[in-house]
């Protein structure tokens, strides 16, 4: 059995509102927001970075597992706004934990779902025997050009899961990924803001990897949407997943735990995971979970998980995604812009 044994979650205090950004730009009030279905977004902090949500997720991940830093032989952190070009984040979370120096570390990149494809990793790994458990993490403080419609949803948060084969408190009994070359968002090498292909980055791009991932997942779980409990798919905005879910025919009630684009905003490779995480806060033992993430360029992972017996006695100690909400600290544009390092060079209609 091969599955996550352990997760954490950090989801930055500061928030901005989607009518706060419209106001500034002078665009019809809350209009581009309820059109994403985003109310408000996580903003980080002058000391928080990719690198310091991926540490704070991760401490939360070893702090209740059973298996200490010193079982830990695969470190995998996946983001678009890595903190160096050429320095891994991977290295920095390991001497956080303490790992011992006696393993494998990488920084992946593949837009919004670097962090599904670092649990894969991690599965082939700990399946194979090399490792005892591996670190996987999704994390990220994403960029959105002043006055672009990035703006009112880009935000930041990281989840981090340690995989292994014992004490399992959630197994991964199915993966299935769908890639091909389809650019519909991306960011060349020192540019400060992404480019996206606007309403292309919908039917070719979000629904036809999503949709095609998810199907052929259940085609090889041999399941339908109905045997699943919760389902968690990757959220730019609050309205493409609802949208793919019913696709698929998932229900509604099926998908509110997990959504929280509406709430904090699209975290990128955090977006899914966190998803995930709110769903493990409240899953009780054999609760069936539906997971399907999403990565501009393009592609779409997918996992089938069951909760086992073993969460009843996780440890329930750290905050939870909701606490981690609810922690909240509104702020204006010229504070968001001043913490993000902005600048506005638009004119700003009166």
């Amino acid at each position: 059995m091969v599955g996550i044994v352990s997760y954490g979650a950090r989801i930055p205090r500061y928030r901005i509102t989607t009518d706060e950004i419209a106001r500034v730009w002078g665009k019809q009030e809350l209009a581009m927001g309820r059109s994403l279905n985003v109310a408000e977004k996580s903003v980080p902090g002058p000391d928080e970075d990719t690198t310091t949500l991926s540490v704070e997720a991760a401490r939360q991940a070893i702090a209740r597992s059973p298996h200490a830093a010193d079982t830990i032989g695969a470190i995998y952190v996946g983001s678009e706004s890595h903190v160096y070009a050429v320095k891994p984040t991977a290295t920095i979370v390991a001497a956080a934990l303490g790992a011992p120096p006696f393993l494998t570390a990488a920084d992946f990149e593949f837009a919004c779902k670097a962090g599904t494809a670092a649990i894969q990793a991690c599965m082939g790994m700990v399946g194979s025997g090399l490792v005892r458990t591996g670190i996987a993490i999704g994390a990220d403080t994403s960029q959105g050009a002043p006055g672009d419609a990035l703006e009112y949803s880009a935000s930041a948060g990281a989840a981090a899961f340690q995989i292994g084969t014992d004490n399992v408190i959630a197994e991964i009994g199915h993966t299935i990924s769908f890639t091909t070359d389809t650019p519909d968002f991306w960011r060349r090498e020192g540019e400060r803001y992404p480019t996206h292909a606007a309403r292309f980055t919908g039917e070719p791009a979000y629904y036809r990897h999503t949709l095609s991932c998810g199907a052929a997942l259940l085609e090889k779980a041999g399941t339908q949407p109905a045997d699943y409990d919760f389902a968690v798919f990757h959220q730019p905005n609050g309205k493409f997943p609802t949208r793919a879910a019913s696709k698929l025919g998932f229900e509604p009630k099926q998908c509110e735990t997990g959504l929280l684009a509406p709430r904090i905003g699209n975290t990128y490779s955090g977006a899914v995971l966190l998803g995930l995480c709110a769903v493990l806060d409240i899953a009780r033992p054999g609760a069936r979970i539906f997971v399907t993430g999403y990565g501009s360029g393009a592609g779409s992972d997918a996992f089938d998980i069951t909760v086992t017996e073993q969460i009843s006695t996780y440890q329930r100690s750290a905050p939870t995604v909701e606490d981690l909400i609810d922690d909240r600290v509104v702020i204006d544009y010229a504070t968001y812009a001043k913490y993000r390092g902005k600048i506005v060079t638009a004119e700003v209609a009166p």
